[in-house]
């Protein structure tokens, strides 16, 4: 590969797909890398740092903001901070390979904005907010109080949905990737 590579970003609501679309998309495409972001969160169960995050202090992540580290930054729920490592992107980027993005809505418009028609942006909705909160219901990993905290946030996320190029309405996994999939596969022949 030696073409300059470009992204691809995925957003969805928490309980919306993203993470299973990502990890599919990689799967499919020995093109795309992920890159893995970092944030001020413990990690939880199972996750290893470096692969599902980089966990760093929250003294650390301001002082990359500061230093201009990232390509992108949100501060999330109960003050936790996640951002995308503008230097880890560049260089696979410079290697060819196109990034995948898994990020907030905030921070997917502005990685849109810096790259513009070098950037696929998806948003991934689902089909309603009862259904996304019966997702989170099944997935057990937050108490109810963090749910409908995430139920709100997800509310105001939909709200910028049509500011993406592609929606992609989550209804049926399989139909919704199969779109999802046209749509990346289309991305990368146009380099």
């Amino acid at each position: 590969m030696s073409k300059k590579g470009k992204i691809l970003v995925l957003v969805a609501p928490s309980g919306g797909g993203k993470t299973t679309m990502a990890r599919r998309i990689l799967d499919d495409f020995d093109q795309i890398r992920f890159s893995v972001s970092a944030t001020t969160r413990p990690p939880r169960k199972g996750e290893k740092d470096g692969v599902n995050y980089h966990y760093i202090s929250k003294e650390e992540f301001k002082e990359k903001i500061d230093n201009g580290d990232f390509l992108e930054w949100e501060e999330v729920y109960d003050g936790t901070l996640y951002g995308t490592l503008r230097k880890n992107v560049e260089k696979e980027l410079e290697k060819g390979y196109f990034i995948l993005l898994d990020i907030d809505v905030l921070g997917a418009l502005n990685v849109k904005k810096i790259f513009e028609k070098d950037a696929l942006a998806i948003f991934i909705q689902p089909p309603s907010i009862e259904i996304l909160k019966e997702r989170l219901q099944k997935r057990a990993t937050d108490a109810q109080q963090d749910i409908q905290t995430r139920l709100e946030r997800a509310k105001k996320e939909m709200a910028y949905a049509n500011r993406f190029d592609h929606i992609i309405i989550n209804d049926d996994l399989e139909k919704a990737y199969s779109q999802i999939k046209e749509l990346v596969t289309n991305f990368i022949k146009q380099t």
